[in-house]
């Protein structure tokens, strides 16, 4: 891409059929009855199989343009190492650390715990902000809806990276951990000079919220999260309700411990009132509280899509595009979050409720396609997912496998961002219906669904680069797993084309 021949080489050499814009709705894949258009002399008489053949050959066949950057490992710096949920991460991390320092030099080594236990206090409001529904559809709505797409494409692709806002969560919730362990380290030290009840009560909760810290950062490592997802759950939720409770006692306790040494002791109320750190944590409690208190148990209308897929229906509501979910059968053990996509009532041509794509990804998807519920758990409001940043772009390409065609549904149903759409799955049709196939081909008539049980496993990063050079589009989103999430984004990230793909805790 560094010249005008190569490019001109690369498109040539990335020549492949594309469906027929005449096409009818079930001619899911482009190796139906009608024949592509090809660069290629191709037989109309030849037998599907056989067309299959010349496509999984033509798209083998694909020469990528080199990679931009000077090495393989200035690349994995930028585009691995240095992801932005890393660096919001590392922003965060490293103004706490300024501030730690700062404290530190300003008290002659011994900071007031006063002004550690604010810094806590702070770094816990925003961590719990960032998992907070409202506040993170914000966030996004901030990114999102105030940039025009006259701006510049080096600013939209940008602010469409607010998917990683999972980085200031963590980064937040480190500090803080190191924040109340100099907090600690405080209290201990004025419990040791100057032994009272209240401030041997204030050590012990101290000591209490620790261990319940150090049981979350040790759940919530990448590694533990990935191999033993359920205990991770478990452990966050259940430690943290733990150190919140203990953290509303430790209030009242290093209240009465401090406020007795003023001169003249204010009531413990009015001690509390007075300092940030109550605010902040009244803050912090709300956004879990408020998650909990729209708990709800509403009816579920089951579409039994195939022995692999199940679309649940809900009518208790109307939720927008873009949107997802928590669903659970078991609220206090596990909850899984889904894509929303609006319902319309083919009659009125209204909304009318909406749906979730199940597919068999795990025990718990498994027992839900085999045992169709008749009520779930809803928790919390609807959230907005990574595609709503697709409105930042004139058009898009939307990459898809497996059930990974669930979000793009609701993506599909606005028709904001125009598209073109890959899609690769077994036996597309027969898995997921005619209704979602006829979803697929109504926003892109010209999509590509690729039956991997006939075709094998195409060259995705090949086929992707393909669209985005025929549409001309700006960016490219995935909806897969995270290997070949990761394998997608950086094909293409590597070759300057903005892409997008929740991969962990994005």
């Amino acid at each position: 891409m560094s010249s005008n021949n190569s490019e001109k080489q690369s498109e040539e050499a990335l020549s492949l059929p594309s469906l027929s814009k005449t096409s009818g709705v079930h001619d899911v894949t482009p190796t139906s009855s009608s024949a592509p258009s090809s660069v290629h002399t191709v037989d109309m008489e030849k037998k599907a199989v056989e067309l299959a053949e010349v496509t999984v050959k033509q798209v083998d066949s694909v020469e990528l343009p080199s990679k931009i950057g000077h090495s393989s490992f200035t690349r994995w710096l930028h585009y691995i190492a240095f992801s932005y949920y890393r660096k919001t991460f590392s922003v965060i991390f490293a103004a706490n650390l300024i501030a730690f320092i700062v404290f530190v030099v300003q008290s002659g080594g011994t900071p007031s715990a006063q002004n550690v236990g604010s810094a806590t206090s702070a770094n816990l409001m925003i961590t719990l902000l960032f998992r907070q529904e409202n506040f993170v559809n914000l966030v996004y709505e901030i990114a999102t809806d105030i940039c025009p797409l006259s701006w510049p494409l080096w600013i939209r692709k940008r602010l469409a990276k607010v998917f990683h806002y999972g980085g200031a969560h963590s980064g937040a919730g480190v500090a803080s951990v190191v924040w109340f362990l100099m907090y600690t380290a405080v209290t201990t030290k004025d419990h040791i000079g100057d032994p009272t009840k209240w401030s041997l009560a204030n050590v012990i909760t101290c000591y209490i919220l620790v261990v319940m810290f150090c049981f979350i950062l040790a759940g919530a490592h990448p590694t533990f999260r990935r191999r033993y997802h359920d205990h991770f759950e478990a452990i966050h939720r259940y430690s943290g309700w733990v150190a919140l409770c203990t953290f509303w006692m430790h209030q009242c306790f290093a209240g009465n411990q401090y406020r007795l040494m003023e001169e003249h002791p204010p009531s413990l109320g009015r001690y509390l009132i007075s300092t940030s750190s109550f605010w902040t944590f009244v803050i912090s409690s709300s956004c879990t509280a408020i998650s909990w208190v729209r708990l709800r148990h509403v009816d579920v209308f089951p579409e039994v899509l195939s022995s692999h897929v199940t679309r649940l229906h809900f009518k208790y509501r109307d939720i927008e595009p873009f949107y997802g979910l928590k669903v659970s059968n078991k609220p206090l053990l596990e909850w899984h979050a889904f894509a929303t996509v609006p319902d319309i009532n083919e009659e009125t041509g209204q909304p009318e409720g909406f749906s979730i794509v199940v597919s068999n990804a795990g025990d718990w998807t498994n027992d839900i396609i085999h045992n169709p519920p008749k009520k779930l758990w809803i928790r919390g409001n609807p959230l907005h997912g990574l595609l709503y940043t697709s409105k930042l772009f004139r058009k898009i390409v939307l990459v898809a496998t497996g059930s990974g065609i669930g979000p793009p549904l609701s993506l599909f149903y606005a028709d904001y961002t125009p598209r073109r759409i890959f899609w690769s799955t077994p036996a597309p049709e027969q898995t997921y219906g005619a209704k979602i196939i006829e979803a697929v081909k109504k926003a892109d008539p010209d999509a590509w669904i690729w039956d991997t049980r006939k075709q094998g496993r195409p060259n995705m990063v090949a086929v992707t680069y393909q669209l985005v050079l025929e549409s001309q589009a700006e960016a490219v989103f995935i909806i897969s797993n995270p290997k070949l999430t990761r394998k997608v984004v950086y094909g293409m990230e590597s070759r300057g084309i903005p892409a997008y793909g929740a991969i962990f805790d994005s």
